[in-house]
């Protein structure tokens, strides 16, 4: 009976908050690469597609494939969440092959049959499905961070976290890439 009173006592105290929304926040973080996981996978499918239409841009597919390369590269997993540094370096690669992936997706205005092409149509259809679920995945993945980090710095968990939980640390979260705030340009 006593072991059920201390056990009720404790959880409604907030101190599985902690180890919880750390949990919460790192299962986000899988679902950002498992994200990010789909698109490296895809690419190869869409680069293969348009090089049997555009051969003349093998510098654009070039770029794509070692964007595409780069970004698998770098990894980080849940325990380097607390490293900014290594969060910018992940970002930074997955950055280099959005804009890579724009310029192929780019080619594909010069080429009306490559536009029409049902496989083109089906890949760009998946990547930016794609791209919508990356977004969402580190939308959720930065409230989660928000609300982990808030809950290390507030009452009760500041006790907590400068009790029990001292090896936690805040996680770091995604910050908006230079030029983020200018719209695109659209010319016709």
């Amino acid at each position: 009976m006593a072991v059920v009173l201390l056990g009720l006592s404790v959880s409604a105290c907030g101190y599985n908050n902690i180890p919880t929304l750390e949990e919460q926040a790192k299962a986000k973080w899988a679902d950002v690469q498992n994200n990010y996981q789909r698109r490296a996978d895809l690419i190869p499918n869409l680069v293969a597609t348009v090089q049997g239409y555009a051969k003349q841009e093998k510098d654009v597919l070039t770029s794509v494939v070692e964007a595409r390369a780069k970004a698998t590269q770098v990894k980080i997993d849940a325990s380097q969440l607390t490293d900014p540094d290594k969060l910018k370096q992940f970002q930074d690669a997955q950055n280099q092959l959005s804009g890579a992936l724009g310029r192929l997706l780019a080619v594909s205005e010069n080429y009306p049959d490559l536009k029409s092409n049902q496989n083109f149509l089906a890949l760009q259809s998946q990547l930016e499905g794609t791209e919508n679920r990356i977004a969402v995945a580190r939308r959720d993945y930065i409230e989660a961070v928000r609300v982990y980090n808030t809950e290390l710095r507030t009452f009760p968990g500041v006790l907590w976290a400068s009790t029990f939980f001292r090896a936690n640390k805040p996680m770091a979260e995604f910050t908006a890439t230079e030029g983020a705030q200018t719209p695109p340009q659209v010319k016709f």
